[in-house]
């Protein structure tokens, strides 16, 4: 029912900065949490931050906190992953994610009902 739609990826060199957008469609983005997630190649799908249907509450993995951080626009229905300071081990494809559970915000790729197609991220060094 909800499509995502990510956006902003590209190349980039170490140090650099990419902003990442996903558009998500339907009316009610507000009742789902969303998250980012990347897998680069040979790699399993792992958690990278996630953001509350409000948007009051976030939550990173340690290797991009205080680098990433994401945001939402619930009257555009769009979410956010302003990504600084990029390293070579950042590079993947990103996806966006919605959750309709309730309670904790999301860390998990089994939470998630619904995802986008990715954008691939290529930090070079």
């Amino acid at each position: 029912q909800v499509q995502l739609v990510e956006s902003g990826g590209g190349l980039v060199q170490a140090g650099g900065s990419l902003r990442l957008s996903c558009a998500a469609s339907g009316r009610t983005f507000s009742s789902y949490a969303m998250g980012w997630f990347r897998q680069a190649p040979g790699k399993e799908r792992e958690f990278v931050a996630a953001i509350s249907r409000s948007g009051g509450i976030t939550y990173y993995a340690d290797s991009v906190k205080g680098r990433f951080t994401i945001s939402r626009d619930n009257a555009k229905n769009t979410v956010y992953l302003q990504m600084n300071s990029l390293k070579p081990e950042d590079t993947a494809v990103y996806y966006c994610a919605a959750s309709s559970a309730t309670g904790w915000v999301r860390a998990y790729p089994r939470e998630y009902d619904y995802w986008g197609q990715g954008t691939q991220v290529t930090v070079s060094s």
